[in-house]
């Protein structure tokens, strides 16, 4: 045997299968899991499966309460009759999210806090979590900083109350307010403001039990609120069914002029107003 065969020899035989073992990689572990997972929902039986279909359930009622539309508890009488109390109402979060803004006659939901609220309420950080959680799928009244009120003035606007017939005026024209709780007058306390670009002026309808922009104006803010705290755009009563119904935006605003446009009247500024019930 010469030189070279006998090195030939000596060299272990390769692995001559046509399907050569690669080994337990990565990959085969990653492909076990499945197999491991169907084991798990096997063994438990109907329990852990129903358990695990209601946590997917609920992750995805959160996902869309928080992204898309959350049902708001009405938790006082300061919109009636356009709400009851105990309302469902479904919340548009998605109607400012691309550019839109909120328009005059709107109902939106808002974080009170720098307007109305100067002082965060302190909750207990577990009570507080409960509370979401619950009030996101509309179990709960919502927090003390959330409320619901009717949009009347939009940044540049001259709001103000009354003239001589007692209507309320946006920008020099009169406004039926038909929504209007029966028997409330458009406001009890004379105001005139022109409300600041990026924010907003609102009222409830049931003006005689709604604490709304009118109560704040001697407050840091003047009783507006900033568009960057709108939550969302009530757009439907899911709740309870005998009241199930979409809002829309009432005519009411429909002949307002924009501000700055000829014949709205002169410019004015905060003339007076106060806290009432």
């Amino acid at each position: 045997m010469d030189t070279d065969d006998a090195q030939l020899a000596q060299l272990p035989e390769r692995d001559r299968s046509p399907n050569p073992d690669e080994g337990a990689g990565q990959w085969s572990r990653s492909a076990r899991f499945p197999a491991r997972a169907r084991r798990w929902l096997a063994g438990g039986g109907p329990l852990r499966r129903a358990g695990l279909l209601l946590i997917v359930c609920l992750v995805f009622l959160l996902l869309v309460s928080s992204y898309v539309v959350q049902p708001f508890l009405i938790p006082s009488g300061s919109m009636k009759s356009t709400f009851q109390i105990g309302d469902r109402v479904l919340v548009n979060k998605l109607a400012y999210r691309f550019g839109g803004e909120p328009r005059r006659g709107d109902v939106i939901v808002f974080d009170g806090t720098d307007s109305f609220v100067q002082t965060r309420p302190a909750e207990n950080p577990v009570a507080a979590l409960v509370r979401a959680g619950a009030s996101s799928v509309g179990l709960m009244r919502p927090a003390a900083t959330d409320y619901i009120k009717r949009v009347v003035g939009t940044g540049g606007d001259r709001v103000r109350c009354c003239d001589k017939r007692g209507r309320l005026e946006v920008n020099g024209r009169p406004v039926l307010e038909d929504y209007l709780f029966p028997g409330d007058e458009p406001s009890q306390v004379p105001f005139d403001i022109v409300v600041p670009e990026g924010k907003l002026w609102v009222m409830g309808d049931h003006r005689s039990d709604s604490r709304d922009s009118r109560d704040h104006l001697g407050e840091p803010g003047g009783g507006t609120v900033p568009l960057d705290h709108v939550i969302g755009r009530a757009d439907w009563i899911g709740w309870p069914l005998g009241r199930m119904t979409a809002l829309k935006r009432p005519d009411a605003f429909a002949d307002v002029p924009d501000p700055g446009d000829p014949g709205q009247g002169a410019g004015g500024g905060h003339l007076g107003g106060g806290p009432h019930g």
